[in-house]
């Protein structure tokens, strides 16, 4: 292994080290585990698509400590993440990268701008596939849990579209994030390799509402 690859190692365990001790003890789906998936399907997107893994991996490890739904503001958040790079890469240009992916590759009720690099549809598609399938049908239920919102109230309709505060703030309900979020996000992937994969989860969560309903109906 050639130096600069012992010294991105070096980095990337900072990194993880930093993120773990942000995230670990989160409650709303956006925890430690959370991190390390993105950073795996990150590290397999990259691959198959011919991104920089490095970049990759560290705007995944960092993406949900800047988050603004987990700190005082995105302002507050993005500082946070600006500081540590600051003290652990000395890379400019790279620093400048991931700042820039992690500044605008939330879902953020569906109003940011396309992501301007590949390295962005990477970070962006991999953290994404975390919300399709089986394990963001149990991330949307613990998210609602740590909102307060109920499972299902068929007097709360999905909301269609929504400012983002709406989004982050108004009254929702579990099932509603399927429709309002989850289910949208198949077709917002950027990456082939992200494509091929959200089909088959997505089709796992619309059967699951399908049965969900069928159940709350008395039908099943």
């Amino acid at each position: 292994m050639g130096i600069a690859n012992t010294e991105q190692e070096k980095i990337i365990r900072a990194a993880e080290l930093f993120s773990r001790s942000e995230m670990e003890k989160d409650a709303s789906g956006h925890d430690w585990w959370h991190i390390h998936r993105v950073v795996q399907m990150a590290k397999r997107i990259a691959r198959e698509e011919g991104a920089d893994a490095f970049v990759c991996t560290i705007a995944a490890l960092l993406h949900d400590v800047a988050d603004e739904k987990l700190n005082p503001s995105k302002e507050a958040g993005l500082q946070k993440v600006l500081s540590w790079l600051e003290a652990y890469m000395p890379d400019e240009e790279q620093r400048g990268h991931v700042v820039e992916i992690i500044s605008n590759m939330s879902y953020n009720a569906g109003t940011n701008p396309p992501m301007r690099t590949l390295e962005g549809k990477v970070v962006q598609d991999a953290d994404r596939l975390d919300a399709i399938g089986a394990i963001a049908i149990a991330r949307a239920f613990l998210y609602a849990g740590w909102k307060g919102h109920p499972i299902h109230d068929p007097d709360i309709p999905p909301r269609s579209e929504m400012t983002t505060e709406e989004y982050r703030n108004g009254k929702s309900t579990a099932i509603n994030h399927f429709h309002e979020k989850l289910l949208k996000l198949k077709d917002l992937v950027n990456t082939d390799a992200a494509k091929r994969i959200a089909e088959e989860r997505h089709r796992y969560m619309e059967q699951y509402v399908e049965q969900f309903y069928e159940e709350w109906d008395g039908n099943r």
